[in-house]
């Protein structure tokens, strides 16, 4: 049997690319899971608020790396490979993390310790700004054409597995150490963590083999390069479109929600992480049932079905939410929503990947992407936060509504890349 069609190939393709994506994953949001933790040890002892605006301030310089490290990246995984460019973005997070990890504090070397948790954290914006157009790339292309949504669907289940993974050791770690402990030395713990699992990532991903339309393009001797991309502006423009709602989405329902229950639904913060963590987990589940379905009926059914129903639902489900009392009832709202949100969610890597040509592909998903949400969705939690301090929080429900009404008129245009994809083609 030919390797293109050996399903074990395949199989161990995809656990290869997705195991590292959720260990990139992991050690990005265990940054934001810990810093009300490790703030102290980094900045003056002026005041808790200064400590979490500065890391805050670090984090945000993280996000704007991104664009940075999908256009580096991207040229690597369309120059030298796509298995190369990986396995490089897991060793510079594993990096990243270490160093976190040993870091001394303000207290011994001064402002070189804020300035060392910078040069960690803009290595991890680097490496999770490359990784996610040349993971896309990669499980798109090994992938096979019927089962291609499928399969790509993985992203995004270890995406939010990395977030669950964060946040579930930060349950676990609150259980078996006191506050004392988690502010001295505890909060090292996920880094450290973090760290090795790297490491098993980066030993995954050298055992992989190269996709076998990079190999065929390699033999071709075709060049990638920013002037090369730019020749497919229709395709760079659908990409911008195409994040621009599903990433604003997918912050407001994720990362936000968990703050959004305790200051606007007025929940506990222990109701909020409980309920944080189950709707993710479910979240990660749906991901592979709608790439399935793609591969049934289409991408762009998906897609509009996103679009339309996170047009007409988000000010409804967000307002009905926000004047809910009962615990579970914020559960299904937060669900209905997550299901919506699976329209992109699940195939949007895939169909990224499905609109350029294997020269400039990573490229093509990764540099628009990470522009589009550095742009958006990094400043999403800011401006939900602005709009609330501004007496008007639902005008950030509106400002969510009309950026995925701009999404749906994206969809609207596109082709279906099911039936028109250049991986098919090139294959």
């Amino acid at each position: 049997m030919s390797k293109k069609h050996d399903t074990s190939w395949r199989i161990k393709s995809i656990i290869g690319g997705s195991i590292g994506n959720l260990v990139e994953w992991y050690d990005w949001y265990a940054y934001s899971a810990f810093t009300i933790y490790f703030a102290s040890a980094f900045f003056p002892k002026s005041s808790p608020t200064a400590q979490l605006l500065n890391t805050a301030g670090i984090f945000a310089a993280g996000f704007l790396m991104r664009p940075l490290g999908g256009y580096l990246f991207g040229r690597i995984a369309d120059k030298s490979g796509r298995k190369k460019a990986m396995t490089l973005s897991v060793l510079l997070m594993s990096f990243g993390s270490l160093l976190i990890a040993v870091l001394p504090g303000y207290n011994s070397i001064g402002t070189a310790a804020a300035v060392l948790l910078l040069v960690a954290r803009l290595m991890q914006g680097l490496s999770v700004g490359g990784e996610y157009g040349t993971s896309a790339t990669y499980l798109s292309e090994v992938a096979a054409s019927h089962r291609r949504g499928f399969y790509s669907s993985f992203q995004y289940v270890t995406l939010i597995g990395g977030q669950l993974t964060a946040l579930g050791l930060q349950l676990i770690l609150q259980q078996v150490l006191t506050e004392a402990q988690l502010l001295g030395w505890g909060w090292r713990i996920p880094f450290i963590i973090g760290a090795l699992l790297s490491l098993t990532a980066l030993y995954l991903r050298s055992n992989l083999n190269e996709s076998e339309v990079f190999q065929n393009k390699a033999a071709a001797k075709k060049e990638s390069s920013l002037k090369e991309l730019l020749k497919h502006p229709r395709a760079i423009a659908t990409v911008t479109g195409l994040t621009l709602g599903g990433t604003i989405a997918f912050y407001t329902y994720t990362t936000y929600m968990q703050k959004f229950l305790v200051n606007t639904v007025q929940l506990t913060k222990n109701q909020s992480t409980l309920l944080t963590f189950l709707s993710l987990l479910l979240f990660a589940l749906l991901q592979p049932v709608f790439g399935l379905l793609s591969d049934k009926i289409g991408r762009k059914p998906l897609l509009l079905s996103f679009g339309v129903l996170g047009t007409l639902c988000t000010v409804p489900l967000l307002t009905a939410l926000s004047q809910t009392s009962g615990m579970w009832m914020a559960f299904v709202f937060m669900m209905a929503a997550l299901l919506i949100v699976s329209g992109y969610t699940s195939i949007n890597a895939v169909v990224k990947a499905e609109l350029f040509p294997v020269k400039v592909r990573a490229l093509g998903v990764g540099l628009p992407y990470s522009l589009t949400v550095a742009i958006f969705g990094g400043t999403a939690e800011y401006l939900a936060l602005w709009f609330k301090n501004a007496g008007c929080e639902s005008c950030y429900y509106w400002y969510v509504t009309g950026c995925i009404f701009i999404s749906l008129l994206v969809y609207l245009k596109m082709s279906d890349t099911k039936y028109t994809s250049l991986i098919d083609k090139e294959e």
